[in-house]
């Protein structure tokens, strides 16, 4: 028997060290085989204000990141084990005293006679697990998992040298398949080829640790709803009562909505080589000057939404109604950023590329990992990683022409091509600009369309980047809908003064 401080039973239930998202299922699916699917929305963990707004807007903006709001607010919120690195110290000391706990299990069980005392606290652990993954409405099964691991019960067979592990391993294998997500199927089944009891015992509680987490974020998900509008209705009234103490609370929102109504009817300027901009369901927030229809509630917010992207860091007039979104619409604006400089590398490299290189999806992932990889060192030092953009993306351009068996680029057009990706680090690129306005129509018309509506009619050169748009977009538009659940009653107050009521439907207004 080996020495040394040995885990005790109720510790074992906090071994399995994960981090994994997984597909939920029911865990009543053993008698009732349904299924419940997965959403996915952004955070709004990160919290921040400026300076000038009251301290306590700032501390009722922490309030409302409690955990329930927090659920409420994510739609894909979860649970995760906390994972230690295996070269980290407490990884080592977590490996270390659990492969002495399992050793002494070996010892026990290899013992004549053997030594059940360890096996049945596991087994007595495994039983709890097992039961605390149940639905209240699988009495059943509740009763057979009882039955079949009754303390007493196992306890005789021990004094008797009668305890079977492995066959009890086997029931408790099969109660798994019935109560594990689907994801979990796979690692179910590898168990049963393994005839070790010690190593099966081992592997069960590791799966047992994601089953746990799975069961938690299900009951989550299942709660979430009813969390979400406990949120709204939380954040509504706490701003309420803030405003109640300070009427001047929304100025900067009504600033912010003001100047939202001030870019929809003053034209911007538009890049020169924006002519050939693919047109979309949506009108651009510049054509909206031209165009006969009047301005809307809707437009407004849209538009006041969409230039929250745009926000100048050092502007401290930051729309009260939006604090607690702040750091979150900043990561989205940096989002933005790269995807606008990756979108106009590959539209740059694809009229360098010819259309059948550039149909390669393998191709086209590989010039997006090259531009990924640089994306840090862009935001420092724009200029050198274009250089080295340029470099690599025209390497990777004419070996693939020439692994194909096609006309290899001149001097020249190499040249141009790299020429053409380092001017990408200017601001005013023409073809920066034109992807940065198309992105900003595409999210335009997700909030009036809905993302998958707004991904079928893709402005041009915005195609490549299907996947991280439909991204974008969705955080985007879950995170604006929501914050216009909780303060649509202000801005529709707001909205009246700065739009003519001729203008304005009754339907649309009540509907903010």
């Amino acid at each position: 028997m080996k020495s040394g401080r040995i885990l005790s039973p109720d510790s074992i239930r906090s071994m399995p060290d994960v981090k994994e998202k997984v597909p939920l299922k029911d865990p009543g699916d053993a008698e009732c085989g349904s299924c419940k699917p997965e959403t996915s929305a952004p955070t709004r963990d990160g919290r921040s204000g400026p300076e000038d707004h009251p301290d306590c807007l700032i501390d009722s903006v922490e309030d409302v990141s409690k955990p329930s709001n927090k659920i409420g607010t994510n739609h894909d919120f979860h649970v995760e084990a906390k994972v230690s690195p295996p070269s980290s110290l407490e990884g080592k000391v977590k490996e270390t005293t659990h492969n002495a706990f399992w050793d002494h299990l070996k010892d026990q069980l290899s013992a004549t006679p053997p030594d059940f005392s360890c096996a049945l606290e596991l087994l007595k652990e495994i039983k709890e697990i097992l039961l605390s993954l149940l639905l209240p409405r699988q009495s059943r099964l509740r009763s057979e998992i009882e039955e079949a691991l009754a303390a007493e019960l196992l306890e005789q067979k021990a004094a008797h040298g009668a305890l079977n592990v492995r066959l009890l391993s086997k029931y408790v294998l099969d109660t798994m398949t019935l109560l594990c997500a689907p994801v979990r199927d796979e690692a179910v089944q590898n168990l049963e080829n393994i005839t070790d009891p010690v190593r099966l015992l081992r592997g069960i509680f590791q799966v047992l640790g994601l089953m746990k987490m799975d069961m938690v974020n299900y009951t989550i998900q299942s709660l979430q709803p009813h969390l979400q509008e406990h949120s709204i209705q939380h954040e509504r009234a706490t701003f309420q009562e803030l405003l109640n103490k300070q009427p001047s609370l929304l100025d900067h929102t009504t600033k912010w909505l003001t100047q939202a109504a001030a870019d929809l009817t003053t034209p911007l300027p538009a890049c020169a080589d924006a002519s050939d901009s693919t047109p979309v369901a949506c009108s651009s927030p510049n054509e909206a000057a031209n165009s006969p229809e009047p301005l809307s509630p809707t437009m407004v917010l849209s538009q006041g939404f969409l230039n929250l992207l745009l926000w100048d860091p050092e502007n401290e007039e930051f729309p009260e109604t939006l604090l607690m979104d702040r750091t979150r619409l900043q990561e989205l604006e940096s989002q933005l950023h790269r995807l606008t400089i990756l979108a106009s590398v590959l539209l740059v490299a694809s009229s360098f590329s010819g259309s059948v290189l550039f149909g390669s999806p393998q191709f086209v992932d590989k010039l997006k990992r090259i531009t990924k990889d640089l994306m840090e060192e862009f935001d420092s030092r724009p200029e050198e990683a274009m250089q080295t953009v340029s470099e690599q993306v025209s390497q990777e351009i004419h070996q693939s022409l020439k692994n194909m068996g096609l006309a290899a680029l001149s001097s020249d057009n190499t040249a141009s091509l790299i020429g053409q990706l380092q001017s990408i680090a200017k601001k005013e690129n023409c073809v920066r600009s034109v992807i940065d306005q198309r992105i900003h129509l595409f999210l335009k018309c997700c909030l009036v369309l809905g993302v998958q509506r707004s991904l079928l009619d893709l402005p041009g050169g915005l195609t490549v980047i299907e996947a991280e748009l439909a991204e974008l977009g969705q955080k985007f538009v879950s995170l604006t809908h929501h914050n216009q659940k909780v303060f649509g009653p202000y801005y529709t107050e707001i909205l009246k003064t700065l739009i003519p009521p001729a203008q304005t439907s009754e339907t649309e207004v009540e509907s903010l």
